[in-house]
């Protein structure tokens, strides 16, 4: 079941990049959360709460170094997104709930901190244009936020695959 549902976001992304509204803040929080928090302590205002619990072993079973890279650009409108943050995360079914709320126009709570560690942020030129470099071979979900002129930022998100040594070239665009 979780394939199909990770299939069809696939599809949805492969089909055009959504593009949804994020949460009030752009940058990635990450919170401490102690096990004396209140449930209700745990959740971002704006956000909602993370149904998938953190699968230590599936992360556990990730490397986290890599001779493999991502590359791109993003634009919206064929404007480039420049100094936009970008984040590269394993697929996971955790990184997969994220996603999938995130395409059905929900910002999910922050990612525990232990999946954190697995993402990898850079930062667009003036031109749009990123490289995230020393990745392990396997499925990602490349990540960027971008204002459009007088607009409310956007998140496109899109998935890609790639191998070892291999550099491959994702446009995060609408």
């Amino acid at each position: 079941m979780k394939y199909w549902i990770v299939l069809l976001a696939v599809s949805v992304v492969v089909s055009g990049c959504q593009i949804v509204d994020p949460a009030p803040s752009p940058r990635i929080d990450v919170i401490d959360i102690g096990e004396d928090a209140a449930p209700e302590d745990r959740v971002t205002p704006g956000r909602v709460a993370r149904e998938v619990a953190f699968p230590e072993r599936e992360y556990a079973a990730l490397e986290k170094q890599g001779n493999a890279a991502i590359t791109g650009r993003l634009t919206l409108n064929g404007s480039a997104g420049s100094n936009a943050n970008v984040a590269v995360a394993p697929v996971t079914t955790y990184s997969a709930e994220a996603a999938e709320k995130a395409l059905a126009g929900q910002a999910v709570e922050p990612a525990d901190p232990r999946a954190q560690a697995f993402t990898r942020q850079t930062r667009t030129n003036a031109d749009g244009n990123f490289t995230v470099n020393g990745l392990p071979a396997g499925e990602y979900y490349v990540s960027a936020s971008i204002t459009p002129p007088g607009g409310q930022p956007r998140v496109v998100i899109n998935q890609v695959r790639v191998g070892a040594g291999q550099t491959v070239r994702v446009n995060l665009s609408r």
